[in-house]
């Protein structure tokens, strides 16, 4: 949006402008800069073009012109779209094309309404931090109707205000300055204002600490709070969780989205292999191939499809009545009458139809001599003798059965051993022969303690078997073994700081100050020391908490300053001092902490301003506190710089960075200065 020029010293904010800032020292010192960007920004007020030509002989004014027509040219686009947010529907009076015009009035006509609808509300006009720089400023500036505030916003290093401010000259209030839970409050995540206190409160997927302000990851896998189903592991992530299956699917089956198995038609797919005279047909897991040709009654195809003839006979259960033979056709089976064919110690009955026992005790025949009784059976007979003994045909005597070769398995429940005219039976190792003297029953081996812990009765032996914490030796099978459960491949992630073995257990530590164990037992929570009073800091410092300790913090305004707040200098009003003016406007004290194992780059400190006047560009740089190189700045985009850490602190120590920023505007030089205290701790 255009704005006129202030009448009186316009507040000079901390702002990355464009990345032609660079440029300016390459530039031929007979061509202006003002002049180059003032051109640029003629041609998109006339014109409302910027890919017309540049006369310009310089390579660097023309990138200096066409930076400065396209940013003109957004801010002329900008301000028709905050016009039509004013009129009803106006937004949606915009053509639907993606042209860059169409794209920027439709952003910023969408911004002020949202802005406006804020205010309607009675919401706070902090921008929300997902939306777009530009588009928090349009919806700011709608929120509170044009007001213009003398403040600037809290940015990512810290809440930089205005430095050029006139004491005396009375200015109207921010009406949400004094919104506690202005750009996050003391929060770390989410906050609101009840009037009365400041409540905070945290994401799905973490929980509040016992500080009141900070929150951590729940994990959903240790509290149970998951949703995973049999078959699934749950693997934890930072404010949520997710479901891994553990098994595949295995062959004819393909994993979806959701975890679960689901069968391959591999005949829609066209996957199978089936001849060109089969039909294919799924199955779970599988398919099968058809033919096309069917057989008739009495064949089967095979798998070729051929036909082959089925065996009555032998398929069909007693396809033929009692007495006939079963003869297999081509096709079919035919049944012919049996002639019974007797075996030795039968015969033919008068019929001739069926075989009948053969008495080879009938008189006047003696097969088995005197003193013995012939005992006729079906299809033999049998000469009597004492219990435990056999009629010998050849030798004709009574001969001892083996009653253990004669039944195996029916006399005795384990071992027979045979005797004359008898037998005994005996059990195996961990029975008992029962009061039956044939069966044989189990020994509890558990009654004699067999075992250094618990012991396990099992059919005809025992198991020995150990308490958590124990495993069975593997020398004698009895003794339990405390078990190292730090020395094991994961004991390194039991504890996050130290593992101490316990006889049956473990147990975690933290070090001896800073810290304390978390809840579950194997995390190491940090101190607060500056919230629980444990600090040794003065009245006049300020107790500052990092990981594992605390720092006491103070500090005085130089010659030529006044504190303004209570980390910021303002310099003092300049008379005839004429050193005073190259001083920077204000300086502002920020505090870091982060442990020695971040990942870099990483970002720790950003600064930049809230709105930017065309023309605009600026400077930053580490001017002291970066002898050995760790730390760089660089800009990010039009209106932000920051500064990161490019390589790895070896070791916790404290570091001071002075940053300073340059602003270019309207032909004057105005410096800000930011003193960075950073405590590097050490990683757990």
């Amino acid at each position: 949006m255009e704005r006129p020029a202030p009448s009186r010293p316009v507040p000079l904010p901390l702002l990355l402008l464009s990345s032609f800032s660079l440029l300016a020292a390459r530039v031929n010192a007979d061509i202006s800069m003002e002049t180059c960007c003032t051109e640029g920004n003629q041609m998109a007020n006339q014109h409302r073009d910027c890919s017309l030509p540049y006369t310009s002989e310089s390579k660097e004014c023309r990138m200096v012109q066409e930076q400065c027509c396209h940013n003109q040219l957004e801010e002329l686009h900008c301000a028709t779209g905050i016009n039509l947010a004013s009129e009803p529907d106006g937004c949606a009076t915009l053509p639907n094309n993606s042209s860059l015009e169409t794209i920027f009035i439709k952003k910023c006509c969408h911004c002020c309404m949202l802005g406006r609808a804020a205010q309607a509300r009675g919401q706070t006009c902090e921008p929300n931090l997902m939306i777009s720089y530009q588009c928090g400023l349009v919806f700011r500036a709608c929120c509170v109707k044009g007001q213009e505030s003398s403040d600037f916003p809290r940015s990512d290093g810290g809440d930089l205000q205005d430095p050029a401010k006139i004491p005396d000259e009375e200015e109207q209030e921010d009406p949400y300055l004094n919104d506690r839970c202005r750009g996050g409050g003391p929060c770390k995540q989410q906050c609101r204002d009840t009037g009365d206190e400041v409540v905070c409160s945290c994401f799905v997927g973490y929980q509040l600490q016992s500080d009141g302000v900070s929150c951590e990851d729940i994990n959903e896998c240790i509290t149970g709070s998951h949703n995973c189903r049999l078959g699934e592991s749950c693997i934890n992530t930072v404010g949520s969780f997710r479901c891994q299956r553990e098994s595949s699917c295995g062959t004819g089956y393909e994993l979806t989205e959701d975890n679960n198995c689901k069968d391959i038609d591999e005949c829609e797919s066209g996957i199978h292999n089936c001849p060109p005279d089969f039909i294919c047909q799924n199955t779970l897991g599988s398919f099968r191939c058809r033919p096309k040709l069917q057989c008739k009654s009495g064949f089967i195809q095979d798998a070729l499809g051929n036909c082959i003839d089925i065996n009555e006979c032998l398929s069909i259960s007693a396809p033929c009545p009692v007495g006939q033979t079963c003869i297999n056709t081509e096709g079919s089976y035919t049944c012919q009458k049996n002639v019974p064919n007797c075996g030795r110690g039968y015969h033919l009955n008068e019929e001739g139809t069926r075989c009948v026992d053969v008495d080879e005790c009938s008189p006047p025949a003696e097969p088995c001599g005197k003193g013995h009784n012939c005992l006729n059976s079906p299809g033999s007979f049998r000469c009597e003798c004492k219990a435990g003994y056999y009629f010998d045909g050849i030798s004709r005597t009574c001969v001892d059965i083996n009653e253990c070769q004669r039944y195996p398995g029916r006399l005795c429940g384990h071992k027979c051993e045979n005797s004359p005219g008898s037998y005994h039976c005996s059990c195996s190792a961990g029975f008992r022969l029962s009061v039956d003297g044939r069966s044989c029953e189990d020994v509890n081996e558990c009654l004699n303690s067999p075992c250094s812990q618990e012991c396990a009765n099992v059919y005809g032996s025992y198991q020995c078997y150990c308490r958590r914490g124990y495993q069975l030796s593997d020398v004698d099978g009895v003794t339990c073994e405390d078990i190292d459960e730090c020395a094991l491949p994961t004991g390194g992630h039991i504890c996050s700081y130290r593992c101490i073995n316990i006889p049956g257990s473990f147990q975690c530590s933290c070090p001896s100050s800073g810290y304390r164990l978390a809840p579950n037992g194997r995390n190491c929570q940090d101190i607060d020391e500056c919230v629980t009073g444990i600090h040794n800091c003065s009245i006049n410092e300020t107790c500052f908490n990092i990981q594992g300790s605390f720092r006491c913090l103070s500090f005085e305004c130089p010659e030529n300053y006044r504190r303004s707040a209570d980390t910021r200098c303002e310099r003092l009003p300049c008379h005839e001092n004429q050193e005073c003016p190259r001083l920077p406007l204000r300086i502002t004290y920020y505090h870091l902490s982060f442990p020695t194992n971040i990942q870099v780059p990483a970002v720790v400190f950003r600064m930049g301003p809230s709105s930017a006047v065309p023309g605009d560009s600026m400077q930053l740089a580490i001017t002291a506190g970066n002898e050995e190189g760790f730390f760089t700045t660089r800009k990010v985009s039009h209106h932000s710089g920051v500064v990161a850490l490019t390589k790895p602190i070896p070791e916790p120590r404290d570091l001071l960075l002075t940053v300073k920023m340059d602003l270019y505007r309207h032909g004057t030089v105005s410096s800000f200065v930011a003193k960075l205290y950073i405590f590097v701790s050490a990683e757990l």
